[in-house]
């Protein structure tokens, strides 16, 4: 039997967006919100904003049904409602709860934060990640393989590659590939003969490929010199306008994506993202690797907070469909 009774409050609290889940005890997404309030988009400045977000996402949820209440991502950062201290890699996707941090509102309910992970490699420079270890979390959640051994991509503004091994993330690293397509795109000499020209998807598609094609070729230093083809294919009508973005994709994707199968080995890769996007980087990863990714998992973040909410003891998790977890 459906178990539509709610049990936990779950929010994935972002820069420019909020969004509210309201779960059952089996995990099971009984209604979803989305607010515009992001950390950097509050009604009003400090803890009074962050309040009157949160009262006007969930308050009637919490009136009807008082719930424990879970939130991951940027909402722990130094920007965020409270600071919430980056947990150290290695570290088990069950520590998660043991270094998250409480902060109760002025009507006295308590919201339980999520910390982040840094990852210090020996000789390396630091990494962070903070949102996207809810995602992880969810994404293998109910998967003993994943669990056990995995690469987990999560493509977007500062993309993330994440190393799982017996449940622990052991490191990951962030490429900058949307930050750096967008400006390019917007404010760079490259986008100027970028058109929206219709054209045949085969043509975005080749374009895609080529760029894919010439970071597979590259050698150490290339990126750079590669990025100004861009412009000279349009020059010399090589490419049209229209799919100069798609050969710009293609690029830095393809370099995105030669660095990370470097490391990998031969776990299965996972990617966690919106489809369009997603479908972008698997194609990428059949045409380098001659393997596509063993999933593509949309939206794991409500099962990463359940997750979060078990191991916390904020509810006892019931038997239900693991498919509405994802």
């Amino acid at each position: 039997m459906t178990d539509d009774r709610p049990a936990l409050v779950a929010l994935d609290w972002g820069t420019s967006s909020l969004r509210a889940f309201l779960m059952s005890a089996s995990g099971r997404v009984l209604d979803t919100r989305a607010s515009a309030h992001g950390i950097q988009h509050l009604p009003e400045p400090g803890v009074p904003g962050f309040e009157a977000a949160f009262a006007a996402i969930c308050g009637d949820w919490l009136a009807a049904t008082p719930v424990p209440v879970v939130a991951g991502g940027m909402v722990g950062s130094a920007q965020g409602w409270t600071e919430v201290p980056y947990l150290p890699c290695p570290a088990a996707l069950t520590d998660l709860p043991g270094a998250a941090t409480r902060v109760a509102t002025s009507g006295g309910q308590e919201v339980l934060i999520a910390p982040g992970l840094v990852y210090e490699p020996e000789g390396g420079t630091p990494d962070v990640m903070r949102g996207e270890e809810i995602q992880i979390a969810g994404a293998i959640a109910g998967n003993p393989d994943w669990q056990q051994a995995a690469t987990l991509v999560l493509p977007g503004t500062h993309s993330k590659w994440a190393e799982v091994a017996d449940g622990i993330v052991t490191g990951f690293a962030t490429y900058m590939t949307g930050e750096v397509f967008a400006v390019l795109r917007a404010h760079s000499i490259l986008g100027r003969l970028m058109s929206d020209e219709a054209l045949p998807d085969d043509a975005h598609a080749e374009a895609f490929a080529q760029g894919v094609a010439q970071a597979s070729a590259a050698g150490p230093g290339d990126l750079t010199r590669q990025l100004f083809g861009t412009r000279t294919l349009g020059l010399t009508k090589r490419l049209p306008g229209g799919v100069l973005a798609d050969y710009l994709s293609g690029l830095l994707i393809g370099s995105e994506i030669v660095s990370g199968l470097a490391a990998q080995g031969d776990r299965p890769v996972l990617l966690v993202g919106s489809g369009a996007l997603c479908a972008r980087y698997d194609t990428a990863l059949r045409q380098l690797s001659g393997r596509g990714a063993a999933a593509t998992i949309d939206n794991p973040a409500p099962a990463g907070l359940f997750r979060l909410a078990c191991d916390a003891g904020l509810l006892t998790p019931e038997p239900g469909n693991s498919d509405d977890l994802h």
